[in-house]
């Protein structure tokens, strides 16, 4: 039987996949996440709910928007409404042939919302995941036309009547499109696009470029990297009113998710991390206790008691391998370093997310609540 993290919110019974309205209110941190609340696949997709202060220990909730008669609830975000004191979901409904976005609203600090109100429909299939935030004296939303491989820009000053301002198209980014997250950090703004397919060893990946918004467009100063070089870290958002960009991404891969046979619960958030700018790089710094390790050597690994996770150089990567742990497809990814190595490791049951010279990497392992033994080989 399973070990339940310590570490990461797990639901206390059946399937997640992306975070969703993230949203510092009231002295707790709200993570919203797609959720069936039936069965431990994908399905019937609703929002369900958590709240924390400290981004580590969550406090489950019960279902705050479920599946409708006549749309799902897939992905999107939460702002305050200052001027009608009440939290506003934007979110992505879904029906045969049609995503439109729509607006749900909470006047006792997320516990119950109301009213399912479409207020942005433009005719397409694949036209989803809103994310929305307060720019100056209005509202930006940016959203994903996802087989178009664009981001949509629009505006509103009041959340219902929205104007197209632009699209962003990524040369990089060539794969369906999914939960972009716009924000300024430092005197820079960042745009996440997740993708799907289209991460490193099949399956999902979050990318990112850094650059400028002037209220219009979107425009990069560097090309698209990958957020995480790790197998599980996808649909990675970050919290609105926050008094720090804090991201959290969803730990696992489409790859596999949803054919893995898993009692109880299925999916995993992965821990919060703060975001910075520094010398014109995104630097992402774990929430939560790490260990650190220092090492020259070649090949190394993690010991745990029912087999090990391990590292190997090749040229400027390292190859980490997880066959002895894992179960399904990916056994092994590459984390970008050379040189002497520092590491830092966030342990927890069911997963490791690591920290190589500044790049980070998350995978999900089939180990238990123990903190392995380091080594070279």
């Amino acid at each position: 039987m399973r070990t339940r993290p310590k570490k990461h919110f797990t639901p206390e019974n059946n399937w997640i996949n992306d975070p969703n309205g993230l949203i510092f209110h009231d002295g707790q941190f709200h993570l919203f996440f797609q959720h069936n609340p039936f069965e431990n696949k994908w399905g019937h997709m609703s929002w369900g709910h958590a709240v924390s202060t400290d981004l580590i220990n969550w406090k489950e909730l019960p279902v705050a928007i479920p599946e409708q008669a006549d749309h799902a609830i897939f992905s999107g975000s939460a702002v305050f409404d200052e001027v009608n004191n009440r939290l506003v979901a934007i979110y992505t409904g879904h029906r045969e042939g049609n995503q439109s976005q729509y607006l749900s609203f909470s006047n006792d600090g997320g516990l119950t919302w109301s009213e399912n109100l479409k207020v942005l429909d433009l005719n397409m299939v694949d036209f989803r995941d809103p994310k929305v935030f307060m720019y100056q004296d209005r509202w930006i939303m940016s959203v994903a036309k996802s087989k178009e491989f664009k981001v949509a820009f629009f505006e509103s000053k009041d959340l219902i009547n929205w104007e197209h301002l632009s699209d962003f198209h990524s040369p990089e980014i060539t794969e369906i499109y999914e939960c972009p997250d716009l924000f300024p950090l430092g005197e820079k703004w960042v745009l996440i696009i997740s993708t799907n397919p289209g991460g490193l060893y099949g399956g999902s990946g979050s990318q990112y470029l850094i650059g400028q918004f002037n209220g219009k467009e979107f425009i990069p100063e560097t090309k698209a990297e990958f957020l995480d070089y790790g197998p599980d870290y996808y649909a990675a958002v970050t919290f609105n009113d926050s008094p720090e960009r804090i991201s959290i991404g969803w730990m696992n891969n489409w790859l596999y998710a949803n054919n893995r046979k898993l009692e109880i619960w299925n999916g995993a958030m992965s821990a919060a991390r703060k975001l910075e700018i520094e010398n014109g790089k995104l630097i992402q710094t774990f929430i939560g206790e790490t260990e650190t390790f220092h090492t020259d050597a070649n090949e190394f690994e993690f010991k745990y008691s029912n087999g090990s996770l391990k590292f190997k150089r090749n040229s400027n990567q390292i190859i980490v391998d997880r066959s002895e742990l894992w179960d399904s497809e990916i056994t092994t990814f590459s984390i970008p370093a050379s040189g002497p190595l520092t590491i830092k490791a966030l342990f927890d049951a069911g997963s490791i997310e690591l920290e190589v010279n500044g790049h980070l990497a998350t995978a999900l392992i089939n180990v238990g609540e123990e903190t392995p033994s380091f080594r070279p080989i």
